[in-house]
């Protein structure tokens, strides 16, 4: 199985497209989405292509092949437009013996590792920067963000297969891995 993770879509359909065509080109089996799907957010600018509507109506095509977390710009009304849930602040997956905590990382994140186990792995978006660490034993990872990332990276996406997790740039360079 082959795991395609996205965070901060911000409601960017150019973006979204862009990603979708890396998913199958990876012709990955799921899409874990970190939050932060339609809206820009207050602190961000209007990302190019910003259509939150035909995101939700391109998301919709993939309803039954997306899990999904709620991101700090994500609401109610927000859930209404999506045929998938995107309410709640985490999720956990199991993976190859190991438990995925993933979360958008405005709650859970490096500086705040919920309760999970040695071994386990935290993923999650919200500061647009790529990350591929361990610490005190758990995996934290962070696959960037596919409209809007930052200290210079590129827009990026996540890929978890076999027992390794990649951040993969557009242009299909790896930025970050890590093999568990």
């Amino acid at each position: 199985m082959k795991l395609f993770v996205i965070s901060d879509i911000h409601g960017s359909l150019e973006y979204l497209e862009k990603a979708l065509e890396a998913y199958e080109s990876e012709k990955a089996d799921m899409i874990l989405i970190l939050g932060d799907i339609l809206y820009h957010g207050p602190r961000n600018p209007i990302p190019d292509s910003y259509d939150p509507q035909s995101v939700s109506k391109l998301l919709n095509t993939l309803k039954n092949k997306i899990i999904a977390v709620r991101g700090n710009c994500d609401s109610e009304v927000d859930q209404m437009l999506l045929e998938f849930p995107i309410m709640s602040d985490f999720s956990n997956i199991f993976w190859n013996n190991r438990r995925i905590f993933a979360t958008h990382g405005h709650i859970y994140n490096m500086k705040n590792i919920p309760n999970i186990s040695h071994g386990d792995i935290l993923i999650h978006g919200h500061t647009h920067v790529p990350t591929a660490e361990i610490q005190n034993d758990i995996f934290i990872l962070n696959p960037g963000s596919i409209t809007f990332p930052k200290e210079n990276h590129p827009k990026s996406y996540g890929i978890f297969e076999g027992n390794s997790f990649k951040v993969i740039s557009f242009d299909k360079k790896i930025i970050k891995e890590l093999i568990f």
